[in-house]
């Protein structure tokens, strides 16, 4: 069976900056809570952030410029955090690796889980395309990831992914 690393707040967890989840409702995350796929994490958390802080963007490029070193996450007082999201993407890829997940549903827009659009970096509430800094990092590591508004195609692709598995026994 293939496992999935969803994010904790999707599921209603409070590990948010503000202290609260996002609870997603998707029928087909519940589906996947029920039959044991999900791999439940927050990369801020597990990357040593406190439950609240301040919220936190990525300024001078995306989640694979952090990763790069040439872009920084700071948090809205100016203080460097860079070195949690790494830590918590870090984390976030032992457990897709530990649990053989190899598909990802993460909180978009986040400056860690966000996948293909984050917050552009001034506070402001404005998007720019790109990555944050545990997408990316799952992307680079053959983990496909995908956001909350995406779980119907994360999860044609996890069928694929299950059917391919079925012919390569055969």
């Amino acid at each position: 069976m293939e496992r999935v690393l969803v994010s904790a707040c999707l599921l209603g967890c409070r590990v948010r900056y503000s202290g609260s989840g996002a609870r997603s409702g998707d029928p087909v995350l519940e589906r996947w809570l029920r039959e044991g796929r999900v791999v439940v994490l927050c990369p801020e958390v597990a990357g040593g952030l406190p439950v609240p802080r301040p919220p936190a963007e990525i300024r001078g490029g995306d989640g694979g410029a952090v990763l790069d070193g040439v872009a920084r996450v700071v948090d809205r007082r100016g203080g460097d955090v860079t070195r949690h999201f790494l830590a918590g993407a870090r984390l976030a890829l032992r457990a897709a690796r530990e649990s053989g997940a190899r598909v990802a549903v993460l909180k978009e827009r986040s400056p860690s889980c966000g996948a293909g659009r984050i917050y552009d970096g001034g506070f402001t509430g404005g998007l720019r395309e790109g990555d944050g800094v545990t997408a990316a990092l799952l992307e680079r590591n053959g983990v496909r990831v995908f956001g909350e508004g995406e779980v119907a195609q994360a999860d044609r692709y996890l069928r694929g992914l299950e059917r391919e598995g079925e012919e390569g026994m055969l």
